[in-house]
């Protein structure tokens, strides 16, 4: 359930963000370069704090609902909600009007 959940919501960004690209016209190779650097980041965020808020007792899941597959004690499906933020709030403050670092005209 989580993961179908987490998939579901991956999908839409990464939609929203292809989108984005088309349309403000940012250059793609670099955009996923930035996208890529934040994502290691958020996941490694992800263990650490999911393992250390698992281990005090702060929230569990329920065992029904996952794959079984974990990263110590977070479940890979915990993981999915740092990836689709990576891929949605840049696409959506390029959307809204924020300036990407490098456009298709300066890269060409």
């Amino acid at each position: 359930m989580f993961l179908e959940m987490g998939l579901w919501f991956v999908a839409a960004a990464a939609l929203l963000l292809l989108v984005v690209l088309v349309v403000k016209r940012i250059a793609y190779g670099q955009a996923l370069a930035v996208l890529g650097m934040a994502l290691g980041i958020m996941l490694v965020l992800t263990a650490v704090f999911d393992n250390v808020m698992i281990a005090a007792g702060l929230f569990d899941y329920g065992e029904q609902t996952l794959l079984g597959l974990y990263l110590g004690r977070a479940p890979v499906e915990d993981f999915l909600y740092p990836l689709a933020a990576v891929i949605l709030m840049p696409a959506l403050w390029w959307l809204f009007g924020g300036k990407p670092t490098v456009e298709k005209e300066a890269a060409e």
